[in-house]
């Protein structure tokens, strides 16, 4: 019983990735690339270049994991200003200035959330297509 419940450890939780709001961790692309693997006598998630040397592939990364995350960041505060242009709106209550004000809040949150969005997606393809 011992013998499967450390398979299972092993196996399922040691690399496995905690996510935080959706964010993914600052190793992500590392562990996709195959640079994280357990280690057999410890059963602990370990880089495996880290013992063959340090590359600057490994550098890009983990600076592509960050990017990834800074941009969800952002399409987080897009989504939060389109809530705040909504709000606005509502509170207009039919002055025209208020209301152009909470519309151009509106496209423009649309807008920024449309470009991170179309980032995330280009950040997250190279980060899978590298390895």
């Amino acid at each position: 019983m011992q013998f499967v419940l450390q398979l299972f450890h092993n196996f399922g939780a040691a690399c496995a990735e905690k996510s935080f709001f959706g964010l993914p961790t600052w190793y992500h692309y590392l562990n996709v690339a195959g640079k994280m693997q357990i280690d057999s006598s410890t059963g602990r998630c370990e880089f495996v270049t880290l013992r063959a040397g340090f590359k600057v592939n490994d550098l890009a990364l983990i600076g592509l994991a960050v990017i990834d995350i800074l941009l969800r960041v952002a399409v987080y505060i897009a989504i939060g200003y389109l809530i705040y242009g909504g709000f606005r709106m509502i509170t207009a209550q039919g002055e025209p200035d208020s209301v152009k004000r909470a519309q151009q809040t509106m496209w423009n949150s649309l807008i920024g959330l449309g470009i991170a969005l179309a980032a995330v997606g280009g950040v997250s393809f190279i980060g899978n297509a590298i390895k």
